[in-house]
């Protein structure tokens, strides 16, 4: 009987977002006295595991076999794993959570299929009840409002609003760490239908959900081919591109791309936004961030009110002037 969490990866290390989940998993698993594991997929090695062990992770399922992100293959892995625990009438000693990111809502909406369990998205916190149910608090409105509810099944199915909680490690892990144990997916064909191979250069193999620094267009750019030296000021910082929703109106970026309410909430160490006015609807996706630097000609953008530093001035000028000293600090090394 064990609380799962789905980690995912940057770069060879745990994603922000899924450290974010395991605080979450953590305390679900202290308070149904279980124990947590965490499931790794593609993990080339596995340095990260002290990093699992220090949220209170016991026990480190890495799973080979799935050559890339393949969702119902992963779903299939978390539905063995988790086993006859849809059997049990007592859901606060069964869970499987990840955060709330493009893969983590895919992954888990494909194992509720698989085993027909209800899924439970964005929450916030996750207990177990008196009655031995689960009780959950979990985001509404794009975050506007918090919704208290109770989870009736057999075993919980939940992904972690990316932005409202802090990870916590835990107070006193393990010192002996987690304990790694070898998967061997069981996907069929079927399972790999759907799968993507991704190339992590420039990158570190970083979504935009959990990339640890964020380098945003918008409209400011002016074109598609505007987008180039933001997409190297992103490589040189290890990060990632992302835009605002006018940007993808006009074509230049798809909407995987888009940060905000309709697109995708980040919680990046560092948000550059660059050329973006910085709607309601814009910033909603943004605020998790730690700090938030805008460049934008107008001083009076909501964006520049908001940001923990504004730089007024054109980024076709400022970019160039950043990028080129951060080639001479990369020479300098």
């Amino acid at each position: 009987m064990t609380v799962f969490c789905l980690a995912e990866l940057d770069g060879g290390a745990v994603a922000d977002a899924s450290l974010r989940a395991l605080t979450v998993a953590r305390g679900l698993a202290a308070g149904a006295s279980t124990g947590l594991a965490a499931v790794v997929f593609c993990a080339k090695d596995l340095a990260m595991a002290p990093d699992l062990a220090a949220y209170g992770v016991g026990d480190v399922f890495a799973v080979s076999g799935v050559d890339g992100y393949a969702p119902q293959a992963w779903a299939r892995v978390l539905a063995e794993l988790l086993g006859g625990a849809s059997s049990s009438p007592d859901i606060s000693r069964h869970a499987v959570i990840a955060a709330g990111t493009e893969r983590g809502n895919e992954v888990l909406a494909h194992l509720g299929a698989i085993t027909g369990l209800p899924m439970a998205a964005n929450c916030v916190a996750a207990s177990a009840a008196d009655g031995g149910g689960l009780e959950i608090v979990r985001q509404r409105w794009a975050g506007s409002l918090l919704e208290e509810a109770a989870l009736d099944a057999t075993a919980a199915l939940l992904t972690v609003a990316t932005e409202a909680v802090s990870p916590e490690p835990a107070p006193a892990p393990s010192p002996e760490g987690a304990v790694v144990h070898e998967v061997s997916a069981p996907a069929s064909d079927a399972d790999m239908v759907v799968r993507a191979v991704e190339s992590p250069a420039g990158t570190g193999g970083a979504s935009l959900a959990t990339a640890r620094v964020v380098v945003g267009g918008g409209r400011g750019v002016g074109s598609a081919e505007g987008f180039a030296p933001l997409e190297e000021l992103a490589g040189l910082l290890g990060g990632v591109v992302g835009v605002s929703r006018v940007v993808t109106s006009e074509g230049w970026r798809p909407h995987s791309m888009q940060v905000g309410q309709t697109g995708t909430k980040i919680t990046p160490d560092l948000y550059l936004a660059c050329g973006i006015s910085g709607a309601i609807q814009h910033f909603a996706g943004c605020a998790g961030a730690k700090h938030i630097i805008a460049i934008n000609t107008d001083p009076s953008a909501p964006m520049m009110t908001r940001a923990d530093y504004a730089i007024v001035g054109d980024l076709h000028a400022v970019l160039p002037a950043l990028i080129k000293a951060l080639r001479a600090r990369v020479l300098a090394r």
